[in-house]
């Protein structure tokens, strides 16, 4: 699987952390930035990480924030993206099972590194139910 992953500088740290643990994991992974805690804009990292996903070029993706409002709200401007901020592991499990979520995305501010690669795994093990839950989907874009 191919992982695109983003983040704004409230990120960075855990990005790094989680990028390592993928490709430990044997997923390819692209770093779209920060590449560093100096102060950035999240919608920065939010967009070409997600043009990346609706262009077919990476499967899903990681996107990283403070506190995950502002950079899933850049990512769910896109038509393709389903982009869900997860805090905790039966939030992740049913971001994937219930809305075919397509963007983990963490608030680094409020979860441990521990948690955020547990959410990781969660995430990526995950798979959609379908069923009455891509009626629902299918009816999320305008």
């Amino acid at each position: 699987m191919k992982i695109a992953i983003g983040a704004d500088h409230a990120g960075f740290e855990y990005k790094e952390q989680i990028i390592n643990h993928l490709k430990k994991k044997g997923f390819e992974v692209k770093d779209f930035g920060a590449y560093s805690e100096e102060s950035v804009d999240y919608p920065d990292f939010a967009h070409p990480v997600c043009k990346a996903i609706e262009n077919n070029e990476f499967d899903q993706g990681v996107l990283i924030c403070g506190s995950g409002n502002g950079i899933s709200i850049s990512a769910n401007k896109h038509q393709g993206i389903r982009s869900a901020i997860c805090w905790n592991a039966t939030i992740t499990e049913l971001a994937r099972q219930h809305n075919n979520a397509n963007v983990l995305t963490l608030p680094a501010r409020f979860i441990s590194i521990e948690e955020a690669l547990n959410f990781v795994d969660i995430f990526f093990s995950t798979e959609f139910e379908g069923g009455r839950h891509e009626r629902r989907v299918n009816k999320i874009p305008c």
